[in-house]
């Protein structure tokens, strides 16, 4: 057997074997060969194929929920799994704590089964602060998040502030901050903090939350194209379903029924347990005519989240089709998911107010929406709050709370069919014919299947009202 020696300055050779050059130049060679040949395949696969191995099922979700984006619920599962077993092994790992939190949030949030892992999320946050009071940002974030999944945006802002203070760099903070004045209807805040997050950051997810912004600045152009541009480089299948839905949601609300679909549906190729594009498939679908594919696409969202928004849109393209008894029993499954995820301390009173004033007791909603406007004013409970009070027959009144929806002036800066049409049948109400058919017409140019009821009464109505008289014109045009 050949001995190995070192030769001079470290180098290996082989003691008595002067064919020892040869040998290095045929293995150089063989080597350069190889990386020749692996540099041709990479340049001859595709992209998908030249990415770097994708990290473990767990790995990926633990990414996902620091980050604040979505994760698949199979990865979930796994990497609740993992760190459920950690904290029994090492029950004061807060890190660990914080994680299986922030975990349980999205978890409820992808299934709608909020009684269940709402609480669990909130008792592995507030572990995580018991073990780690001081500074423990990622544990605060954790609970703004579950605030803002309950829709409690007080408590949001709250959270999210102490975690600002104790790790201002922290850029995932920005994004609930953001979330937080927006519900409480502090738009000049939410652009102060998207501001900040671009200052720390880049990246999909960050697009994706300025998408948002621009969205409710009536930015319309800039939030669809930040939101392909987050789903170009979302890095998982679930964060570019996620990005997807939401570009569905815009398209649909500017009445753009085909690429809402378009969205909707690769948005479920990629994802398919993402419901919120199932039941958006529903929403176009019907849109588009197409019935039967309709009413199954909602169907199917609800079997695996019956969330109470899709019982409440499926049951009143129940009612458009004059099935009346299907649509009972949708508005009672509303009813009783609302009170189950009251459990997981949701607050539901936006959507049962709206409920309430279109298919139940307006003074009830008005009730409701009104102590809503008092714990967090923002301007979907705005518009809501003067859809009750006109369906309750408060119809001034209900004009203040329309003004502040839909006047840029007042905030109102969301381009919403549903918010101009509730403004225009209240200025119809009160004999303002110029305003109610400008307001009507723009819901219809807006979006003219924004409501499979609504619509047709919006259409009804602004026929009624006629072409505009000379009354209606400017007094320095009449």
């Amino acid at each position: 057997m050949e001995s190995r020696v070192e030769t001079e300055g470290g180098r290996p050779g082989r003691e008595g074997d002067r064919s020892w050059p040869r040998r290095r130049l045929l293995v150089g060679s063989l080597a350069g060969s190889l990386v020749l040949g692996g540099l041709l395949l990479w340049l001859l696969t595709g992209p998908a194929e030249r990415r770097a191995p994708a990290s473990a099922p767990g790995a990926q979700a633990h990414t996902a929920v620091r980050t604040g984006v979505a994760a698949a619920l199979s990865d979930l599962a796994v990497l609740i799994d993992e760190r459920r077993a950690r904290v029994r092994e090492h029950p004061r790992d807060a890190r660990s704590w914080a994680v299986l939190g922030a975990a349980y949030v999205e978890q409820g949030r992808r299934t709608a089964d909020a009684a269940v892992h709402y609480p669990e999320a909130e008792r592995a946050l507030r572990t995580s602060l018991k073990v780690a009071p001081r500074g423990n940002a990622q544990a605060m974030d954790g609970l703004a998040a579950l605030a803002v999944a309950r829709r409690d945006f007080r408590a949001a802002r709250a959270w999210a502030e102490a975690a600002r203070r104790a790790a201002p760099r922290r850029w995932t903070t920005y994004p609930l901050l953001i979330d937080a004045y927006t519900g409480l209807g502090d738009l000049r805040k939410a652009r102060a903090a998207l501001a900040r997050l671009q200052e720390l950051r880049s990246g999909p997810a960050v697009m994706a939350r300025a998408a948002g912004v621009y969205r409710d600045m009536g930015w319309r152009e800039d939030a669809a194209a930040a939101l392909s541009d987050a789903a170009a480089g979302a890095s998982t299948p679930a964060e570019r379903a996620a990005w997807l839905e939401r570009a569905g949601q815009l398209a649909w609300e500017r009445g753009d029924r085909e690429a809402a679909l378009r969205h909707f549906r690769e948005a479920v190729r990629l994802d398919p347990d993402l419901r919120a594009a199932q039941a958006g498939q529903g929403r176009a679908l019907a849109a588009l005519g197409r019935m039967p594919e309709a009413l199954t696409a909602y169907q199917v969202a609800l079997a695996r989240q019956p969330l109470p928004q899709y019982a409440l849109e499926l049951g009143e393209l129940y009612e458009s089709l004059g099935l009346t008894q299907p649509a009972r029993a949708q508005y009672d499954l509303l009813r009783e998911r609302v009170r189950r995820d009251a459990a997981g301390g949701v607050n539901a009173e936006l959507l049962m107010g709206l409920f309430e004033a279109d298919h139940g007791d307006p003074v009830v909603a008005v009730r409701q929406l009104r102590a809503e406007w008092r714990r967090q004013p923002g301007i979907a409970v705005a518009d809501a709050l003067g859809w009750a009070l006109h369906r309750a027959g408060r119809h001034r009144e209900a004009l203040r709370y329309a003004v502040i929806a839909t006047d840029k002036a007042r905030r109102g800066t969301v381009r919403s069919a549903p918010y101009a049409y509730h403004r225009g049948m209240i200025e119809r109400q009160l004999k303002r014919e110029g305003p109610a058919r400008r307001y009507l017409e723009e819901a219809l140019r807006i979006n003219p299947y924004f409501s499979p009821l609504h619509a047709r009464t919006a259409r009804t109505a602004l026929a009624a009202l006629g072409e505009p008289s000379v009354r209606d014109l400017p007094e320095e045009l009449s």
